[in-house]
């Protein structure tokens, strides 16, 4: 691994300094440095930590694949349908396409990044083996965690539950969950296995909240009663949790200060045809907020790209932040909460952290978000990747 020494660049839009990475590391950041390492001139460019994907489904994309024709019906259930009978009749390689989009990922600064991979009773484990490869592949440069995920739900599906225990066995990082009142129908039933098999492998949780409503909040108290209980704080994010933005403020005020107390994050797209939690009011209330595509070009939406600056800047555009100190809270949602909210240690742009660097053409952090300039620079545990 090459020492790499990067001469005048902005750290977040601060003054300008040199940054020497040795071992895959951030060895030293100042101006003036002096050490034996190939020299990369950064020109005064905005210097970004690597970007963080907290929420997307690298097995189901199309990514790069001829346009998939959606005709699917407008409920929950009927995409979750739709999408298994296009996987199995389609021959759709989870393996083959999580690569691509990984490698995607990863030319747009992405070094980051959490995946949700189905796991149910017609595919099996299919898919997960294919995006454990695709881990493996991308071991170095990108850091992935996959979240073995009952798409189409725990309870409804018999069997489901001992193949999750399997994908824990073999190596998924955390254990996700889906609307255990909606798909499953039994939220006490379904909370209880999840966090039963959670416990018994040491992993955090990842839970799919689509509830809307009083009824969405019901299964939320729910999740934090089982966190309080078990001693599960800070081990529990809510993806999407669409309850947060459409439960009346008295109520959502009250939820945000159980969620605070117990470390129970949110991850949210930002950007859903529905309320979505509001993010400066989380992030007042204490809770941790991170950012995620969800799907990218697959059966459920022909939208998204794996551009976490793009993704930044529709979170910001749907909770309409227009100040600078505004914008920086959705950056953050892709950078420095999402790294804390998923566990990725060593992260940031400190002497000592993994040497995760992207350069752009920008005069801050708020210039980055909304213009999503071209990535000048990608720089990958030390490595040059782009």
């Amino acid at each position: 691994m090459m020492d790499l020494l990067l001469r005048n660049v902005r750290p977040l839009g601060a003054g300008a300094v040199d940054v020497a990475v040795r071992d895959g590391r951030i060895a030293a950041i100042g101006p003036g440095l002096r050490c034996e390492a190939e020299v990369i001139e950064g020109e005064g460019a905005l210097l970004l930590p690597g970007l963080v994907e907290s929420h997307t489904h690298l097995d189901k994309t199309h990514w790069g694949l001829p346009w998939y024709v959606n005709e699917v019906g407008p409920r929950l259930e009927d995409r979750i349908a739709n999408e298994r009978r296009w996987r199995a009749g389609s021959g759709h390689d989870a393996g083959a396409q999580s690569l691509r989009l990984a490698r995607e990922f990863l030319a747009q600064g992405t070094t980051r990044l959490r995946t949700h991979v189905d796991v149910d009773t017609e595919a099996g484990l299919k898919h997960l083996h294919g995006v454990l490869a695709t881990r493996e592949a991308m071991r170095g440069p990108m850091e992935i965690q996959v979240v073995a995920f009952p798409q189409s739900g725990l309870l409804a599906r018999p069997g489901t539950f001992e193949l999750l225990e399997e994908s824990l066995r073999l190596g998924a990082d955390v254990l996700g969950g889906l609307d255990p009142q909606a798909i499953d129908g039994d939220a006490a039933a379904s909370l209880d296995l999840l966090f039963a098999l959670a416990l018994r492998h040491g992993k955090p949780l990842d839970i799919h909240l689509h509830e809307a409503g009083e009824e969405g909040a019901r299964t939320l108290d729910a999740i934090l009663d089982r966190t309080q209980a078990l001693g599960m704080q800070g081990k529990v994010a809510i993806s999407h949790c669409f309850c947060l933005g459409d439960v009346v403020a008295a109520r959502r005020a009250a939820l945000l200060v159980r969620m605070a107390r117990l470390q129970v994050a949110v991850i949210s797209t930002g950007t859903a045809s529905r309320p979505v939690p509001p993010l400066k009011e989380c992030v007042a209330a204490g809770v941790a907020v991170a950012a995620g595509n969800d799907g990218i070009r697959d059966a459920w939406t022909p939208y998204g790209r794996p551009d976490m600056l793009e993704r930044a800047m529709l979170v910001g555009l749907r909770n309409n932040l227009r100040r600078d100190d505004e914008i920086a809270l959705a950056f953050d949602a892709v950078t420095h909460a999402g790294a804390r909210v998923c566990g990725f240690a060593d992260y940031g742009l400190k002497a000592g952290c993994r040497a995760d660097l992207v350069l752009v053409q920008a005069a801050n952090v708020a210039e980055a978000v909304v213009a999503r300039p071209a990535r000048q620079l990608v720089i990958a545990a030390g490595q040059v990747v782009r």
